[in-house]
C-alpha cells in the first residue's frame, strides 16, 4: 500500500475546485482511495467565519467566563451542536449537528487567518461525493473519497484523524461469522477502516506540512455506497452518553 502525499502551497478558496486540484498534481489511478482534510472542504465550502461577526450570548459569554474562552468560539460550538456532552477542566464536548460527538464541535482557528475561525462542513458526505464525482468527471478514473479531521478518544492519550465522509466505500469491514486461524467463530469484530485510512494518511499530512490532500492506492476495497452514519455508535449503545 502506498501513502502519497500531495503538497499545496496556495491557500484554498470558494472558487477553487478540490477534485482538478487532486487530478492537477498527481495522476489518478482506478482504486485509490483519496483522503482529503475538512480545514481545505470547509474553506472551499465558504464555511469559515470572522470572529467579529458573531454576536454571543449570555450564555456563551458565562461559558466563556468560566473556561476562559472566547464568548464568540463558545457561540459559534453551541449553534453547531446538538447539545452539549461535557464540561470540564476547560474541554467542551458537544453532539454536532451531524452526529459527531468531539470537542468544541470541530470548530478551530488554526490554519487560518487571524480573526477567523472555520465550522465542519454541513454534510461531509455530500462533501465527498462531490469531489468523487467530479474526478471521475475529469479523469474517467473511479476512486473512493475520504473527509477527515482530527479527533481526540477516550482512554487514550493524543489525537487521530477520524472520517467525517465517505463516499465510495464501506467504513467498516465486519469479520462477524468468519473463523479465526483456530477456527474459532468471530462475533463482534468490525474494523473501521475508513478512520484506519485516515490515520494513516496523517501521518504524510501533518499539520505544518501543506499536504491536506493523500492518496492511498494499492488497499484493497471494494467500490460501493454508504454513508458516515453507519460509523456513528447509536446513542443506545453508547456508554458514554
Amino acid at each position: 500500500m502506498e501513502i502519497i502525499p500531495i503538497h499545496i502551497e496556495k491557500e484554498i478558496e470558494p472558487s477553487d475546485d478540490i477534485s482538478e486540484l487532486v487530478s492537477n498534481y498527481h495522476d489518478i489511478k482506478d482504486g485509490d482511495i483519496i483522503v482529503v482534510a475538512q480545514k481545505i472542504i470547509s474553506k472551499q465550502e465558504q464555511r469559515m467565519i470572522k470572529l467579529s461577526t458573531v454576536v454571543p450570548s449570555l450564555l456563551s459569554q458565562g461559558i466563556g467566563s468560566q473556561y476562559q474562552k472566547d464568548p464568540r468560539i463558545i457561540e459559534l460550538i453551541l449553534s453547531e451542536s446538538k447539545r452539549i456532552i461535557r464540561m470540564k477542566n476547560g474541554i467542551i464536548i458537544v453532539e454536532t449537528n451531524s452526529g459527531f460527538i468531539c470537542a468544541n464541535a470541530g470548530i478551530d482557528e488554526s490554519n487560518v487567518q487571524e480573526g477567523y475561525a472555520t465550522l465542519l462542513p454541513i454534510n461531509s458526505d455530500i462533501s465527498a461525493q462531490t469531489i468523487r464525482n467530479n474526478i471521475l468527471k475529469q479523469t474517467s478514473k473511479n476512486v473512493a473519497v475520504i473527509i477527515s479531521d482530527t479527533f481526540g478518544r477516550p482512554f487514550r492519550m493524543g489525537q487521530t484523524n477520524c472520517a467525517i465522509g465517505i463516499s465510495g466505500l464501506n467504513p467498516i469491514v465486519d469479520y462477524e461469522g468468519t473463523l479465526d486461524s483456530f477456527q474459532k467463530v468471530l462475533r463482534v469484530t468490525a474494523i473501521a477502516v475508513a478512520d484506519e485510512i485516515a490515520s494513516a494518511a496523517e501521518l504524510v499530512m501533518g499539520k505544518t506540512l501543506k499536504c491536506p490532500i493523500v492518496i492511498i492506492r494499492n488497499y484493497s476495497f471494494n467500490i460501493e455506497e454508504h454513508v458516515m452514519e453507519e460509523l456513528i455508535r447509536p446513542q443506545n449503545e453508547d456508554l458514554f452518553r
